[in-house]
């Protein structure tokens, strides 16, 4: 039986895995919070799932490396200098590194890859993103990743394409963002492909927190046995 320890347990994602843990037959090795032992617990484990902060990750992927113990990281906010540290890290042991692990969500990414791969650049793309009140970073993981895959559609980077801030007007091939806060809304994604007279809108709902703890537990459970390397939710769906 696969032991899957959690980093970040005190939160309401942590509080979720623990019961994701338990529903796939796996066993909960334990979990912590900033400050407590990082090693100790990933020593006990098969594999780690980190839902903790952007601050904690250096501390996370060390005790990981040192226990030689897989990780799949859902922490969202990371930035160019996280990433440094995800692929050097990579080269010791398996990782996940997943902006949305909702299976849904990965499933749509790849519909929108293949959709703007087939439509020319007269086709203008919105990412429209939906969190509850309490979020903080915005335009939020799962829109970027949304876009990442639109901009790779069209053979383009989504730092080359990607437009926050609209003045009115449109530039051809560019790919729009747009967030929204308020309530508790767990998470709605919506990508728009317009143009003259038609428009595709892809979406995805997230209704309660469950989808992305068991989502993540899948794919913890997949890593487990695996090499180093960095790996994808696309490579736990098999796409």
């Amino acid at each position: 039986m696969t032991h899957v320890g959690i980093f970040g347990s005190a939160g309401r994602m942590g509080q979720a895995i623990v019961i994701a843990i338990e529903s796939a037959g796996a066993t909960h090795s334990g979990g912590i919070d900033i400050g407590e032992d990082e090693t100790a617990l990933a020593q006990a484990s098969d594999v780690i799932v980190d839902f903790s902060s952007p601050s904690a990750l250096l501390a996370h992927l060390a005790a990981a490396r040192t226990a030689k113990t897989p990780i799949l990281i859902g922490t969202t906010g990371l930035d160019d200098s996280h990433q440094a540290m995800i692929d050097d890290a990579a080269h010791d042991i398996a990782i996940i590194q997943a902006a949305n692990t909702s299976l849904g969500v990965n499933l749509l990414t790849a519909l929108i890859e293949q959709a703007t791969a087939r439509l020319g650049a007269d086709w203008d793309i919105e990412v429209l993103e939906m969190h509850h009140r309490h979020k903080v970073d915005a335009p939020s993981g799962t829109a970027l990743l949304l876009g990442a895959a639109a901009a790779k559609g069209r053979g383009k980077s989504l730092p080359e394409l990607s437009r926050f801030d609209h003045d009115g007007r449109r530039d051809e091939g560019s790919i729009g963002f747009a967030s929204l806060r308020g309530g508790s809304v767990a998470g709605d994604h919506m990508v728009i492909l317009a143009t003259e007279g038609e428009r595709i809108e892809l979406g995805h709902r997230a209704e309660d927190r469950g989808i992305f703890a068991r989502g993540a537990v899948k794919a913890a459970l997949w890593l487990a046995d695996k090499g180093p390397g960095r790996y994808t939710m696309a490579d736990v769906l098999g796409l």
